[in-house]
């Protein structure tokens, strides 16, 4: 496969603007055969210590609650999400939300914290934000299993490529701001069956785990997730719900998903907050849900678009800083 252009990307991760190696315009475009998938599972060897590692670590992603829920066997610190609730198939999903651009790109720069991260930071930077929980100890055989996971899946990847499928897909921007009541027309139709009228999801028999996991509500994603990014979870939605949708198989439009985003987003949900977010505003994505900014426009238009003109401002920012 061919690299065919370097180009600044918002990864799934929590939207900075690092520059790695990208499939270029193709990607998006690209057959099946061409997307990124991780290894077969079945060919894990669970006889060595480190495939036991690394079977520990995939079970950590798929039942993650069991092990750090509210009445989690190892540390009780977090909402009851699973990891792979966001990351499909154990992040392997082509377009769902999936790892196979972690330790390809890691440790890297990032605009967020504006310092070098390595994976570790990146699992407690989940942890904090995503499942509204603690830092674990990087020491820990929980952390050493996750990441020993996120190198096996990605060990045919190259040192620094973003392969193709890795990750969320970058939708069209809308001409207009996602529309919410649009989104909960859209919700009640395709999503309230498995998510719930008031969008807390549906547990497990176990009462541990969410078999469909909370949308908004105490128990869901926090403010300050990668979720929480229009962007990010309208292109999650967009390739992969209602349950059972793929990239080929999809069943909503980019307007739907956009729509129904903003819905989902604009409900109630844990605030969190990090000061040293984004130490320099002018690299913020342009759906940073929250000021300041390096720009003119409003919160609410960061939030829900259009997204458009804000991109444009800072493409002509950039046009202008470059010498002649």
């Amino acid at each position: 496969m061919c690299i065919t252009t370097l180009v600044a990307i918002g990864y799934y991760f929590g939207g900075d603007t690092d520059t790695v190696q990208n499939t270029g315009e193709a990607e998006a475009n690209a057959p099946e055969t061409a997307l990124w998938v991780g290894p077969d599972q079945q060919e894990l060897d669970t006889t060595t210590e480190s495939g036991k590692l690394i079977a520990y670590g995939r079970d950590l992603l798929a039942h993650t609650a069991k092990y750090f829920g509210p009445k989690g066997s190892v540390r009780p610190m977090a909402n009851g999400l699973n990891c792979q609730n966001c990351h499909l198939e154990g992040g392997t999903k082509p377009w769902g939300n999936n790892y196979g651009a972690v330790y390809s790109t890691y440790p890297r720069l990032r605009s967020r914290s504006g310092e070098v991260e390595d994976i570790y930071r990146r699992i407690n930077d989940c942890f904090e934000r995503s499942m509204n929980g603690e830092v674990l100890d990087t020491t820990s055989r929980e952390v050493r299993a996750l990441y020993a996971y996120f190198k096996w899946v990605g060990k045919e990847v190259p040192h620094g490529v973003k392969p193709p499928g890795a990750g969320l897909r970058e939708l069209t921007f809308l001409d207009r701001p996602a529309d919410t009541l649009r989104g909960k027309a859209i919700y009640i139709q395709k999503c309230q069956l498995c998510h719930g009228p008031e969008g807390k999801g549906q547990l497990n028999e176990d009462g541990k785990t969410y078999l469909y996991p909370p949308l908004w509500g105490e128990d869901s994603y926090t403010t300050a997730a990668g979720m929480y990014r229009l962007t990010k979870f309208a292109g999650y939605v967009y390739d992969n719900m209602p349950f059972g949708s793929t990239w080929q198989a999809r069943q909503l439009t980019e307007e739907e998903a956009w729509d129904v985003a903003a819905f989902v987003n604009s409900r109630p949900r844990p605030v969190k907050t990090f000061s040293g977010d984004w130490p320099d505003i002018s690299l913020k994505p342009i759906d940073a849900p929250f000021g300041p900014y390096a720009d003119p426009f409003t919160e609410e238009q960061h939030k829900f678009g259009p997204f458009g003109p804000i991109a444009a401002f800072y493409a002509e920012s950039r046009t202008a800083k470059k010498p002649q």
